[in-house]
């Protein structure tokens, strides 16, 4: 799977590299980390994309120094257009390089990786703090609709499946100490959304105020934003 972020593949399908909804993920990025406590003075991203949740961050953060990870030339043409003497990428495997951070974020990424669990255990070493944002693209929704697991793993190369609860359980087993979790939702909370998506936008909006996990578990359209040292 690796090489449809090497090969051109996934940047024809995903020609922004999902740049438009970083400010998005980086206010909920901001959140997690105001929640949990933690302070810091380097921030890295693994997996860094288009690189503009970094460039939110560093906006948001403007003294501390930012470090974008990313193994696709294509994401990182985007991506090193946004350098700054606080925001530096760098065109290699995070995972191979003798780095350490105050805080680690990992942002979409593992739900992409093969060797998920041997991804996280490398992962843990190289910062004090990591923050997970995790796709629960598994709920009952998902599982009636026959081609919507294999819709978006065609279209967005997903290839580990996750609930919240299988999500914690795999830090956990990884080695992680989960800090806080809490939900986000794209499927409310965005503004560019599919015609289905629409549709469920009040449907999934009053359910969750009524019954979070439930209506996670049910409707999906969710994910899990983690903070674990």
């Amino acid at each position: 799977m690796m090489t449809i972020y090497q090969d051109g593949t996934y940047l024809a399908n995903n020609e922004s590299w999902h740049a438009e909804d970083s400010p998005w993920k980086a206010n909920h990025v901001r959140r997690a980390l105001d929640q949990a406590g933690v302070q810091f003075k380097t921030l890295a991203e693994v997996g860094c994309g288009a690189g503009q949740i970094l460039h939110s961050l560093s906006n948001l953060y403007p003294s501390a120094v930012f470090s974008g990870y990313e193994v696709s030339p294509d994401a990182y043409a985007l991506c090193k257009q946004l350098q700054t003497p606080r925001l530096q990428f760098h065109l290699q495997n995070l995972l191979t390089e003798d780095v350490c951070f105050d805080v680690l974020i990992c942002i979409d990424v593992f739900e992409h990786v093969e060797d998920c669990f041997g991804f996280l255990r490398k992962l843990r070493p190289k910062a004090s703090h990591h923050v997970f944002h995790i796709p629960l693209d598994l709920s009952v929704q998902s599982v009636l609709r026959r081609d919507k697991l294999l819709t978006e793993r065609a279209a967005v190369g997903h290839i580990q499946y996750f609930t919240k609860e299988t999500a914690l359980a795999t830090l956990r087993d990884c080695g992680y100490t989960v800090l806080n979790a809490f939900y986000t939702s794209s499927a409310i909370e965005l503004e560019k959304q599919s015609t289905r998506s629409r549709l469920m936008k009040l449907p999934r909006r009053l359910a969750f105020a009524l019954a979070p996990d439930l209506a996670v578990r049910v409707l999906g359209g969710f994910s899990l934003m983690v903070v674990a040292r």
